[in-house]
């Protein structure tokens, strides 16, 4: 800076010489026209004038700069304060070291430079407050609060974005969910053959993904809307396979032909609706058939039921509780009576199939078992050779084994089902553990009878001899050939 004053300095010297050397000019210009002293101080004092008035408008000029400078330093002072609070920023600090138009002009730098901050700000609010508002609106929620008018910071600016990366991420899980459910909505009305029958149904398959609302509940209602659909499906084909069964049924029952069967099974790209109605056709005309051939249908149903009684293991007491089996009058009404009573004995197996496929495994097993008990206890057994008898024995020693384990397992069962119904489980007509020991017992009374009648029957046919009497003596005492098999049985 001093370097500079000196160079002004001079200047300034400069311009009194040369002030000095144009009046020592006008002096001798003056004295060669003989002017006088009068006129000359008139002149001179023109000159006075001239250069004070010079010197006071340059002066006013400066001042007047230096006036404007420093208000304006004030005002870009006051316009910084502000921002930097809008911007939330920190107040900026002047550089004491610096001349008044230096200070000037940094202070008009940073006001440009946080003006446009401001700018960009706002603007950048306004774009991200628009993606923010059409997000929430999708998915009505409340958008980020930022006051109106007011300049965002930047932790507001990391947050609103923070915010439309949560709700994006939201809206693109929700609008997942809903094109499933739109899916799955559309699959299940379409399978049925069923158009969308009220506002939700036509929302919920609409193309246009915008016209729906994202909210839970509205995800939650399309939930409960593909929950009531499945039901309904799940409803229709229950109905269809019931239709099915019973057109099974009847085909069995009228034996039709397979060349018509083959001709009504038959059915594709149909829905479930259609097909329903296709079965239900099927279904009215074999129940017309039906009811012309009543006896032969009755008939047939007999023998169902003679067989589901078998599977059961009803006694003759229990079938006859069935009177309408002995009826010949072959009505309506009876073919009713046989329908419901045959759907009580599919009912009554399906519930106890497992058991009751057990119990048969049983009677099965017990039936080899008393086969091979009768063998073992035939006296001409000793004769077969090949090793029959060694697996007879083996055979005999495996079905008495798997019989006490088949009991044990239905012992359980039934007490549990018992448990479960409240009612007795009857197997020809008695509790299944008391029907097992009076096969038992029963078998054990055969086997007495058989051993009593092979005693009489040798008593019978060997004839009387005196006997002869031995001397005594160690070897006096016979061996007996053979000895009597001792065959063990459960209690």
């Amino acid at each position: 800076m001093s370097r500079y004053r000196r160079k002004s300095e001079v200047l300034a010297s400069s311009v009194i010489s040369s002030t000095n050397q144009a009046l020592a000019t006008l002096m001798d210009i003056w004295d060669g026209l003989g002017i006088k002293e009068e006129m000359r101080l008139q002149r001179i004092e023109e000159v006075r004038k001239h250069i004070e008035e010079l010197f006071n408008r340059m002066i006013n000029e400066e001042r007047d700069m230096k006036d404007r400078i420093e208000k304006s330093i004030q005002f870009c002072q006051k316009q910084l304060k502000a921002l930097s609070h809008e911007l939330s920023l920190e107040e900026y600090k002047v550089d004491e070291s610096l001349t008044i138009l230096q200070i000037e002009r940094d202070l008009r730098v940073r006001l440009e430079i946080l003006a446009k901050q401001k700018n960009e700000r706002l603007e950048e609010l306004r774009i991200l407050q628009q993606k923010d508002q059409e997000l929430c609106s999708d998915l009505c929620v409340t958008p980020y609060y930022i006051p109106s008018g007011s300049i965002p910071s930047l932790v507001q600016i990391e947050e609103l974005k923070e915010h439309i990366k949560v709700q994006a991420e939201e809206k693109r899980k929700r609008l997942q969910v809903f094109s499933t459910l739109r899916a799955e909505i559309r699959q299940c009305l379409g399978e049925m053959g069923r158009q969308a029958e009220n506002s939700l149904e036509q929302d919920a398959i609409c193309e246009d993904e915008e016209a729906f609302f994202l909210t839970p509940e509205n995800i939650k209602a399309l939930t409960v809307l593909k929950a009531q659909l499945e039901l309904k499906k799940e409803a229709l084909v229950s109905t269809l396979n019931a239709v099915k069964e019973k057109v099974l049924s009847l085909w069995d029952l009228l034996q039709v032909v397979q060349e018509e069967r083959e001709a009504c099974q038959i059915i594709s790209g149909v829905s479930i609706s259609e097909e329903l109605r296709l079965w239900e056709n099927e279904l009215a005309r074999l129940e017309e058939l039906k009811m012309v051939n009543l006896k032969q249908v009755v008939l047939k149903i007999r023998e169902e039921l003679n067989a589901y009684w078998e599977k059961c293991f009803y006694t003759l007491e229990q079938r006859k509780e069935f009177a309408a089996y002995y009826c010949d009058d072959f009505t309506e009404d009876l073919l009713s009576k046989h329908d419901e009573e045959m759907i009580k004995m599919k009912m009554l197996y399906e519930k106890c199939k497992l058991i009751l496929e057990a119990v048969a495994k049983w009677e099965t097993s017990w039936t080899q078992f008393v086969i091979l008990e009768k063998k073992a206890s035939d006296p001409n057994r000793f004769s077969n050779r090949g090793g029959t008898l060694l697996k007879e024995e083996k055979e005999r020693a495996k079905l008495q084994k798997l019989l006490s384990k088949l009991e044990e397992e239905l012992k359980s069962r039934i007490d549990l089902w018992e448990t479960e119904q409240g009612r007795p489980f009857l197997i020809k007509g008695s509790a299944f553990m008391d029907y097992v020991a009076s096969q038992w017992e029963l078998l054990k009374q055969q086997k007495e009878r058989e051993k009593q009648d092979r005693t009489q029957k040798k008593e019978e046919t060997t004839p009387f001899k005196t006997p002869i009497k031995r001397p005594a003596g160690p070897c006096s005492q016979s061996t007996p050939s053979s000895k009597n098999r001792k065959v063990s049985t459960p209690n």
